[in-house]
């Protein structure tokens, strides 16, 4: 099992900026890949950002120029630069790792911080 604890979530207004931190433990060889994801309400869950165990990113198209993923490796932490916030921001991120073995794709979850852009 992998557990993840998130962090650095909160109120900001527009324009502000947060750092969201995510700290892996527990069986924590394997995986292939942390990221963020974003649920507001009434939709569904989206992928925010990932980073590869190579350091290969990806960003959903909507916060591309805005927020930066990156890993300390040595903390087996994942963080989220978060500038220039919209109110369309607003929502719960979780933080995701996968895990790749030779029985299957593995899916852990933290529970969830809220961001909330005022405007």
């Amino acid at each position: 099992q992998v557990q993840l604890v998130e962090s650095g979530g909160g109120l900001v207004q527009a324009g502000g900026s947060l750092r969201l931190s995510c700290a892996a433990s527990g069986s924590i060889f394997s995986i292939n890949a942390m990221g963020w994801y974003r649920q507001a309400p009434g939709k569904q869950r989206e992928l925010v950002a990932a980073i590869t165990s190579g350091g290969s990113t990806n960003y959903a198209d909507s916060v591309k120029g805005r927020f930066t993923i990156s890993r300390d490796n040595a903390k087996n932490t994942v963080y989220l630069q978060m500038n220039s916030l919209k109110p369309e921001d607003t929502a719960v991120y979780y933080c995701n790792a996968e895990k790749l073995l030779p029985t299957g794709e593995y899916d852990y979850w933290g529970q969830g911080t809220q961001v909330t852009v005022s405007s």
